[in-house]
């Protein structure tokens, strides 16, 4: 956890480290140099320098000199057990560590540079530094935001709630706006486009143009049972009598029932279109969330107009097809009549597209058993002769062309563990359609984009499948005991009726969009543009009608919360100077070492005398007192306390190790003149010793953005 914190970019490591140990091994510093290995953030704390050993020191650490830091160490002495025990002041504190480091010889020189005030004041520099050097990312981006609020926020500057101007005007504003919302989503419009979707216009399009005609053609083509109802509308019309010619009655009879069947797609294709305004007047009132209990009036009027004009449609596309039963005209410029049906044959019947005319692009996959390689996707170009498939979009690496000849389309079930729809193309001859299979599955990633296909694959002359007939002749099989004469009849009567029944599919597929367009969209449009107001007015009190919902009006307030805090905070920043003047970051250093085990020990030793010997104890405070000390053969009453008896040290060559001084080759054997160890007097019996347990080295973490603790 120690460790996730301190790798944040914007904070600073204090590796505190006590003088009396080893400075070399510090955890705190290991720590810190593995998350900071520019050393950009750490400092270095040196404590407890009042209780080093006697004639040790830390001034080459603390210069920089010894186990350097980039930014150097700082050295403080606090407070004791016994000071904190005893309601030492704060301040009594810092003016003893300030004559601490006034008085001490090896640290006079740097006192200015020592102790916990200069402490803060280099934290406090620190974040000083940080904050200018933040401002002006800090300043762009509450621009920024206070530009993109400003818009929304001059709305709100001067909101009344209970203002019934503003209520009045709110519904004007809004009513409008879904106008013209809505005439976008069905026109179309060039901004706010959606690019993942089809939605509105767009939907309707593909409704009119491959939803329809692909209805049309599917209730078109039943030749199992429009063969046996043309047989026996023939043999009717003559009753016990043998025709001689083919009767233009039983072709008008046969015309009426299949027109008929008009009227199911039609219907379909009608709420389909309704389906679509609704969900596109459910759209548009997304906007109007702000009063809920205005969307809901809005949608409710418009989806009740729209339900009352969807009647009034069906009722006129009944007629068109009541108009149409109402008189067969075997008049018209595109009719085969009889003295062509008899020569026709109806394998001809079937009208291409242009020759090479691309009708369609776009992906598909061919489902394929794992044995024979698997599903693939494909690059797919259906023409109005062929079916090819590419590598990928590119069209360069051609995988295999299907002529469209004899080709028919069928519906295949999804599998169990398929997400996608599945159709199939076959060949009425039974013939391989690919390699060694007898139809091809495709499969699209939607039901629509099914339907899309099978459109494109109508307008290239490929049908649906109906009903298998028992014979592969494409005759019924009741159909065998027709005599020639009758066989040939009905072959007339079959072509007469698939050319008018084109006829009249060809302007029904024109005049229902054209229908639909006019009695539906348009009129909802007109109905929205200029009738909506006054229904909403009528519909209620205004006061209910525009009253704001409660998630609108908290958005609203934190709105301009958010706005004149940005603002106050950009005035706040404009107030503070940037001049502040700071050192430059310090060159780096060497600090090699903190990944080693250094040789060198951590304490100075003073420039005249010889290092005691290392297996010596620190000088600590507490109620235990060091062991008794020999009689004083050297008192020296300038320090007021016995002095520390001679003791045998290394050789004379050993003795200036980190010092400059010499030993005295006068005298018999080495001793060390120094002062004694500050060993206070021990507790009353009976009191426990309070002083915690020495902990692990940790850093200190300082996050520049927030004030010190040392404030």
């Amino acid at each position: 956890m120690l460790l996730q914190f301190i790798t944040r970019e914007n904070c600073l490591i204090l590796a505190v480290t006590p003088a009396n140990s080893d400075l070399a091994n510090s955890d705190a510093l290991k720590i810190s140099k593995e998350v900071d290995p520019q050393g950009l953030r750490t400092i270095g704390v040196m404590t407890k320098l009042d209780l080093m050993d006697e004639g040790t020191d830390a001034r080459d650490i603390l210069e920089n000199k010894l186990l350097p830091l980039r930014r150097g160490y700082i050295g403080v002495v606090n407070r004791s057990q016994k000071d904190i025990d005893g309601r030492k002041d704060i301040r009594a504190a810092l003016a003893a560590e300030r004559k601490f480091f006034l008085s001490h010889p090896a640290y006079r020189h740097i006192a200015e540079r020592m102790g916990t005030p200069y402490l803060q004041k280099t934290l406090n520099q620190q974040l000083t530094n940080h904050i200018r050097d933040t401002l002006p990312a800090l300043r762009s981006k509450l621009q920024s935001q206070m530009l993109s609020l400003e818009k929304e926020v001059d709305e709100y500057k001067n909101f009344k709630p209970d203002d019934p101007t503003r209520k009045t005007k709110a519904l004007l504003q809004m009513v409008q706006q879904f106008g013209v919302d809505f005439e976008k989503r069905i026109e179309g419009s060039g901004d706010q486009v959606d690019t993942l979707e089809l939605s509105g216009g767009a939907r309707i399009n593909r409704i009119f143009h491959e939803r329809f005609p692909f209805e049309l053609v599917k209730m078109e083509f039943d030749e199992k049972e429009l063969r046996r109802e043309i047989s026996y509308a023939i043999k009717n019309i003559h009753g016990v009598r043998t025709g001689l010619f083919t009767p233009d009655m039983a072709f008008e009879a046969i015309v009426k029932k299949q027109l008929i069947k008009l009227k199911e797609p039609c219907l379909k294709c009608i709420d389909l279109v309704i389906q679509e305004l609704i969900n596109t007047v459910r759209q548009c009132t997304l906007k109007l969330n702000s009063y809920p209990q205005l969307r809901e009036e809005t949608e409710r009027i418009v989806t009740t107009y729209v339900r009352e004009r969807e009647s009034k449609t069906k009722d006129q596309v009944m007629l068109l097809i009541d108009i149409e039963l109402s008189y067969i005209n075997t008049n018209h410029e595109d009719f085969i009549g009889f003295a062509n049906a008899q020569q026709r044959s109806a394998a001809v019947s079937k009208k291409r597209a242009m020759p090479n005319q691309v009708i369609r692009r776009g992906w598909l996959t061919i489902n394929i058993s794992i044995m024979k390689g698997g599903s693939k996707d494909y690059w797919f170009i259906l023409t109005a002769e062929s079916l090819s498939w590419y590598k990928d979009e590119e069209e360069k690496e051609k995988k295999y062309m299907l002529p469209l000849d004899n080709l028919k389309l069928r519906d295949v079930e999804k599998g169990f563990m398929s997400t996608k729809h599945t159709f199939a193309i076959f060949n009425t001859e039974q013939r391989n359609v690919y390699k060694d299979l007898r139809q091809i599955e495709l499969a699209c990633d939607s039901q629509e984009d099914v339907d899309s296909w099978k459109a494109s694959f109508l307008r290239a002359g490929v049908y649906p499948e109906k009903d298998q007939v028992e014979n592969g002749d494409g005759v019924a099989a009741d159909s065998l005991s027709m005599d020639p004469q009758l066989e040939r009849q009905v072959e007339t009567i079959r072509n007469l009726v698939d050319s008018y029944i084109g006829i009249v599919n060809k302007s029904i597929r024109d005049l229902m969009p054209k229908a639909i367009m006019h009695l539906m969209i348009n009129s909802a449009k007109e109905f929205i543009h200029s009738e909506l107001l006054a229904y909403l007015y009528s519909s209620g009190d205004q006061n209910s009608l525009m009253e704001e919902s409660a998630d609108q009006a908290q958005r609203r307030d934190e709105m301009l919360r958010m706005y004149h805090a940005l603002k106050e905070a950009l005035l706040l920043i404009g107030d503070i100077s940037t001049s502040t003047i700071s050192a430059p970051v310090p060159p780096p250093v060497d600090d090699t070492w903190i990944h080693t085990d250094p040789s060198p020990p951590s304490q100075r030793k003073p420039s005249a005398g010889v290092a005691p010997p290392p297996g010596r104890p620190p000088a600590v405070r507490g109620s235990t007192p060091g062991p008794p000390a020999p009689p004083p053969l050297n008192p020296s009453p300038a320090f007021g306390a016995p002095p520390v008896p001679y003791r045998p040290g290394p050789p004379p060559a050993a003795a200036n190790v980190f010092g400059s001084g010499a030993v005295d080759p006068l005298a018999p054997p080495p001793q060390v003149p120094s002062r004694p160890a500050r060993v206070p007097p021990a507790l009353p019996p009976g009191i426990p010793s309070r002083r915690p347990p020495a902990a692990p080295n940790r850093p200190t973490i300082i996050r520049p953005s927030e004030p010190s603790l040392l404030d």
